[in-house]
């Protein structure tokens, strides 16, 4: 038999109210309406539901056992129909999951963690590295927030471009390459080293430098970020990365920042997210929140203007958000 799940508001009313009148009232219908209703709920129920005592009428034995679990169930179904309630980040427990390439994780993930617990002390973070081939976490919903420096191809995949950024050559003290002005002939002919998870020895840089009529050596390829500034540290191997976000590990470790001899285009750098967060409070909470703090990267350390890396915002001052 097929049910018809508005006979619980019917029947909720019904037992709340004792009366066939005092339901019809409570749900705007009319009282014949009401009847024909207790009529189906007989039917469906195979009980008498409420039953006539004098000029009163009185629930059966039966329908005051299901009384408090039917309330709870029309309860619950209101809740579940309603918009969403203010969230609270005073009470909100969640855990979120990060997937943001290292070198992003490095220069912001203390802040964002501090951040969330600052806001939402209930709320758990889990930071992962990036994979080092593409997979599906993103839509199955096992990642919350990702990191790319490139456009999603996929409908249902959201972003936001939240900068630009800079290449900058990177090299420890004492380096040659920082001895005088550094020009695209001296810079082809030192060592390089490249940053890939799957191991690449050539990037976008090759192919700038093999259009103004120069080859690099690259003599190594390192997993991630991180290695590559400490082994850029450790040798005279000379490493091209992002500059604002690698600025903050270059400045722990004390390595020189040298500008491209060349021009590159600036490297984008989006935050992602599944559409299915579009409308989820606490998820826009999170992604707001981590914009704001990788935005913080955009501002020079000097407060002034003229960072490396360019903020991208709307008219309204507010991350540029463009659905895909």
């Amino acid at each position: 038999m097929q049910l018809d799940l508005n006979l619980l508001t019917a029947l909720d009313a019904l037992l709340e109210e004792g009366s066939v009148g005092g339901a019809a009232a409570r749900l705007h219908v009319t009282a014949p309406a009401m009847s024909r209703t207790l009529g189906r709920l007989r039917k469906a129920t195979g009980d008498q539901i409420l039953v006539r005592t004098g000029r009163s009428m009185v629930p059966t034995t039966r329908a005051l056992a299901m009384h408090a679990q039917v309330h709870s169930l029309v309860q619950q179904a209101h809740h579940l129909l309603s918009a969403q309630p203010e969230l609270d980040l005073a009470v909100l427990e969640r855990a979120f999951t990060v997937r943001w390439h290292d070198a992003l994780t490095a220069a912001c993930g203390t802040a964002l963690i501090t951040a969330v617990r600052r806001q939402a002390p209930g709320v758990q973070l889990r930071l992962t590295a990036e994979p080092g081939t593409d997979t599906p976490e993103l839509r199955r919903g096992e990642v919350d927030l990702e990191s790319s420096a490139g456009r999603p191809a996929l409908p249902d995949i959201r972003h936001r471009l939240v900068g630009r950024d800079r290449l900058a050559v990177a090299v420890r003290p004492g380096h040659p390459l920082a001895e005088g002005p550094l020009d695209v002939e001296r810079y082809a002919a030192a060592e390089h080293l490249t940053v890939s998870r799957r191991g690449h020895l050539s990037d976008s840089v090759d192919d700038a430098l093999t259009a103004l009529g120069h080859e690099r050596h690259v003599a190594a390829a390192a997993p991630t970020t991180a290695f590559a500034l400490q082994l850029a540290l450790d040798t005279d191997l000379v490493v091209t990365l992002p500059d604002a976000v690698t600025r903050p590990v270059r400045d722990r470790l004390g390595l020189i920042t040298l500008p491209l001899p060349f021009r590159m285009p600036d490297v984008p750098l989006y935050l992602l997210w599944h559409q299915r967060y579009d409308d989820d409070r606490a998820h826009t909470w999170l992604r707001d929140l981590a914009t704001g703090t990788v935005q913080a990267l955009f501002v020079p350390p000097d407060g002034g203007h003229g960072s490396a890396m360019s903020r991208v915002t709307s008219d309204s001052g507010q991350p540029t958000h463009v659905s895909t």
